[in-house]
């Protein structure tokens, strides 16, 4: 494996995380379940007693150190309630914020599983490794062991961004994520990092399979319609700017339909894994 590895590779193979490889992170926001967490928590105890008030006095307000800095989502929350709670003048002791934030974080990450339905694509992928895989995901600093994990799960052998820079031959699927990276999938210094770090200078096809936040949760922010046709077009505009490369992109999209999110879902999977 190595000796292919230590050929620099032309074909890049780009998987988005949530929304794509991970349907369960979207179903853990939906709004029955996320309520359902909220309140055995303890969150909801702290007034965080809707999804209104998780979105956008939570998530979105700390969006950006979350992902773009190693803070972790467990401190930027609890910091971030800790200041509501005192504007509101509610006495609460710091270790009950700690202790209900860390259990609905861990909650919601190891509840963040890769689907098993894409364990054959993935292996395959694997064995022998004919191109190099980036699962490139904008979230909080934990959940890149969580990831990596996962893939463990799956006979996968893969390696946070910043490690495989050390030994790039190391680890055909690599896990590059926001808040390791210090920017966003798509910034061009992001791709710039990893171009260098794992040696690809020698890329000229690159395959990204996203959902380009499509499949997001409608209360998130990071959702929107709008922003997602934006960072799809310039995603794909991006990578050809940073690699001399063809780009082709496989829009992972969900439709809304009879069939059900979980079977449209697996549907989807199958059409990409034919590929």
């Amino acid at each position: 494996m190595n000796h292919i590895l230590n050929m620099q590779p032309e074909k890049l193979i780009i998987f988005d995380y949530s929304g794509t490889l991970s349907l369960e992170s979207t179903f853990f926001a939906g709004p029955d379940n996320l309520m359902k967490r909220l309140e055995e928590s303890g969150l909801k105890d702290l007034g965080i007693d809707s999804p209104g008030i998780f979105w956008e006095e939570i998530v979105n307000t700390t969006w950006t150190e979350g992902s773009t800095t190693s803070a972790g989502y467990k401190k930027v929350m609890e910091k971030r309630i800790s200041a509501l709670l005192h504007k509101s003048a509610s006495i609460v002791p710091r270790a009950g914020i700690s202790t209900a934030v860390s259990f609905f974080v861990d909650s919601y990450l190891s509840h963040s599983t890769i689907d098993s339905r894409w364990e054959h694509v993935l292996q395959k992928l694997n064995e022998p490794p004919s191109a190099r895989v980036i699962i490139a995901t904008d979230h909080y600093a934990e959940a890149t062991g969580y990831i990596i994990n996962f893939l463990t799960e799956f006979n996968v052998r893969a390696a946070a961004a910043k490690e495989a820079f050390l030994n790039p031959s190391e680890a055909s699927f690599i896990v590059a994520n926001s808040a390791d990276m210090g920017a966003y999938k798509a910034d061009p210094q992001f791709w710039e990092i990893l171009k260098t770090g794992l040696k690809l200078e020698a890329i000229r096809n690159i395959l990204i399979i996203d959902d380009f936040g499509c499949n997001e949760q409608k209360g998130d922010s990071y959702g929107e319609e709008l922003k997602v046709e934006i960072r799809k077009l310039e995603t794909v505009r991006m990578l050809e700017t940073v690699f001399p490369a063809k780009v082709s992109a496989v829009p992972f999209m969900i439709e809304d339909n009879s069939q059900g999110k979980e079977e449209a879902f697996g549907n989807v999977i199958k059409e990409t894994g034919q590929q």
